[in-house]
């Protein structure tokens, strides 16, 4: 039988999740609504479908890889309390820097959530199981250069093919601009492949954590409202990180922009299927400089970029002092 702190903790987990969609609408539109490849609605209502296709298939059809390893970071069996409290640390996170218009990580958040919960529940850092939280941060770390270099890469060399195929340049605006309808599309179904499952692992873990599941599985149910609401949040939209991803940063054009799209998308993909916990937020946002670096470097607003950087490097910590908080508040309480 569900108890109502179990009950609290989906609904706050979903709650997560809508965050999760409305922060991280932006990694997936932004470039499209830019350069004007999609109006904002029909870019938001695509990312939203896109992101609730992705999530359920790669989990009902590929397993929940992703899951698996977030749900590996806490040492033991974590109570209810411990969940709530990364969750709620998580949350808070988002919303401050979804009203700072800062494309920070939600991924990032929900890591230094659970880590810090964990440590002030054991009251020593051996809450944490530090091999599987290292491997999870060098995913993160890893992926954005990853994705700068791969936009580079394939932005020069498709700059290289159309001035030796002395393509013009409003016919090749055009292709381009269709192209990044198909790749919005398979980005948003690779942010839903990946992030949602993040949502899928707490959830998962309050129910091993009470009893209701034997082993870390994750439930179809589970599956479906983790899809459900990560699609909600990002019809929701978060036009903030949308104006930074997509034009403060670089000033796209078609060919960037689809460039970008394609590259993000494919890191997150491989990512995926080794069970590797990236940003969509890094990821994104790297594959937009390196495509813009391509053209001009100039061109980048790199001190903008170093502010993107920074609440990069804050938001593991900053988190973990949040669920730190509020495990000791919730503690305190009674709860």
């Amino acid at each position: 039988m569900l108890s109502l702190l179990l009950i609290a903790t989906v609904l706050v987990a979903l709650g997560f999740d809508f965050t999760n969609g409305f922060h991280d609408t932006a990694n997936a539109i932004a470039t499209s609504v830019s350069t004007r490849a999609l109006s904002p609605r029909q870019a938001v209502f695509l990312a939203a479908l896109l992101n609730l296709a992705g999530a359920v298939v790669t989990v009902v059809f590929f397993q929940a890889k992703v899951s698996n390893t977030i749900g590996k970071i806490v040492a033991v069996k974590a109570d209810l309390v411990v969940i709530l409290a990364a969750l709620l640390g998580a949350i808070a996170w988002n919303l401050l820097t979804w009203y700072l218009g800062l494309p920070s990580s939600s991924t990032h958040a929900l890591v230094g959530g659970l880590v810090g919960a964990a440590i002030a529940a054991h009251r020593s850092l051996s809450g944490v199981r530090w091999s599987e939280f290292w491997k999870v941060v060098s995913s993160l770390l890893i992926s954005p250069p990853v994705g700068f270099l791969a936009a580079a890469i394939f932005m020069t060399g498709l700059l290289a093919v159309m001035y030796f195929g002395k393509f013009r340049l409003a016919p090749a605006n055009r292709f381009f601009r269709t192209l990044q309808v198909v790749t919005a599309a398979l980005l948003s179904y690779s942010h839903g492949a990946n992030d949602a499952q993040k949502t899928m692992a707490a959830i998962t873990l309050a129910l091993v954590a009470t009893g209701n599941l034997t082993k870390f599985k994750v439930p179809l149910w589970v599956v479906l409202l983790s899809a459900t609401a990560i699609a909600f949040g990002t019809y929701a939209g978060g036009w903030r990180i949308i104006r930074t991803l997509g034009w403060r940063i670089y000033k796209l054009d078609p060919a960037t922009g689809m460039a970008a799209q394609l590259m993000a998308a494919t890191v997150i993909q491989v990512a995926t299927q080794y069970g590797l916990p990236v940003s969509t937020t890094h990821v994104v946002t790297g594959a937009v400089m390196g495509a813009g670096a391509s053209r001009r470097l100039s061109a980048l607003r790199w001190g903008l970029g170093l502010n993107i950087v920074t609440a990069w490097v804050l938001t593991i910590p900053a988190a973990a002092a949040t669920a730190w908080v509020f495990y000791a508040i919730l503690h305190t309480a009674g709860v």
